[in-house]
């Protein structure tokens, strides 16, 4: 057995999750591969031209062929029921009530660590690595997550909802390199198909990118009980009609199916009208939101009134904000008003480069 011990890494399939099982191996680990299975359109009844992301037979093939190259073991981890009900359903249910959804977020908070986590102590590993990009610190007995060296790359915002126990077992190798290094590593060591391989950022089980089929396909009814929409404007005005409101989401500017002369964007939806709000550009404009389901990292919740940089979308630059605790959930006032706010989507605070807490944008007030 190695004297660093057994680690167990996440395999997509992918060049990050392979240079990391590369890294971890040529330091000494004893790694064990292991490759979540969360989705696949033939059991789904979902029709797609291709399968895309970590769960295509490619992608399981690449992970193994690694592990066969290198020797160590590879096990395929069956959890498409955990993530049909805790991933796919809040899915659809936030489009239903008008929100937008976040299910990268959704997935590693509720689904692939605690699923690893079980596995490792099955195995007796101590540690759990993935090939995400960001950094993991640890500051008076608190783990939390801070920027990655790249920061073209940085995945921060999408580990906000991992918990001190999850954060305490992870590792992320790739957190001091930037991508052409990655890509090099990969290529050094033969892998020359994923040092050239394009990558994906569609979400993993909507084909083809387009949610609206996604949802129209698991609630068949939908369609004939959303259509005959209003479009209205800030007033309450009707200026037009639409096919639904589950299709829309904040800051939308095309596909509204209807030309009105000059720009307009989906500046709120109503779902208990059916009805779509529409506005020009600077009618997107908040100057505070309501932040719930928190999870603290860096800090314990604070008492008083403080001054952090707020993301609110994973290519937001973030905007200087006062925070302001309100038990259950946080009261953001931004600096300059910011534009698009989502409700649904996560907002993500940080001091620096360390994330001090995270949680989803429960409404956005003018």
């Amino acid at each position: 057995m190695s004297k660093l011990g057994k680690i167990l890494v996440a395999m997509s399939g992918g060049i990050d999750s392979t240079v990391t099982a590369l890294l971890l191996h040529e330091q000494g680990y004893e790694v064990i591969g292991i490759t979540m299975k969360t989705w696949d359109y033939s059991s789904s009844g979902v029709k797609s031209k291709k399968e895309t992301g970590c769960c295509s037979l490619d992608s399981l093939q690449d992970a193994r062929k690694v592990a066969v190259d290198l020797g160590f073991h590879h096990f395929i981890l069956d959890i498409r029921d955990e993530f049909g009900e805790a991933v796919i359903e809040n899915f659809v249910e936030e489009y239903l009530a008008g929100r937008t959804p976040n299910p990268c977020v959704m997935c590693n908070t509720h689904i692939k660590w605690n699923a690893l986590l079980k596995r490792a102590d099955a195995l007796d590993c101590e540690f759990i690595a993935t090939g995400h990009y960001a950094r993991i610190n640890n500051h008076q007995n608190r783990y939390y997550i801070s920027k990655a060296k790249d920061l073209n790359k940085d995945q921060s915002y999408v580990l906000w909802g991992l918990d001190q126990a999850c954060l305490k077992r992870s590792m992320y190798p790739l957190s001091e390199l930037i991508k052409p290094e990655v890509r090099q590593i990969a290529y050094d060591a033969g892998y020359t198909n994923l040092a050239k391989k394009a990558e994906s950022y569609e979400i993993c089980f909507v084909p083809e990118n387009d949610y609206r089929d996604f949802l129209k396909h698991r609630k068949p009814e939908l369609q004939s009980e959303v259509e005959n929409g209003l479009f209205i404007n800030k007033h309450g005005e009707v200026i037009g009609h639409h096919s639904g409101y589950p299709f829309f989401t904040v800051g939308q500017r095309k596909g509204l199916g209807t030309a009105f002369g000059k720009p307009m964007f989906v500046t709120d939806i109503l779902p208990n009208k059916n009805q779509v709000v529409l506005g020009e550009e600077n009618d997107l404009q908040r100057s505070k939101m309501i932040v719930g389901k928190l999870n603290w990292q860096k800090w314990e919740k604070p008492n008083e009134e403080i001054d952090l940089v707020t993301k609110i979308r994973y290519r937001d630059v973030g905007h200087l904000s006062q925070i302001k605790n309100l038990n259950e959930e946080l009261e953001v006032n931004f600096f300059s008003n910011v534009n698009s706010v989502a409700p649904g989507q996560s907002a993500v605070i940080y001091d620096g480069d360390d994330i001090i807490c995270g949680g989803i944008i429960m409404k956005s007030i003018i």
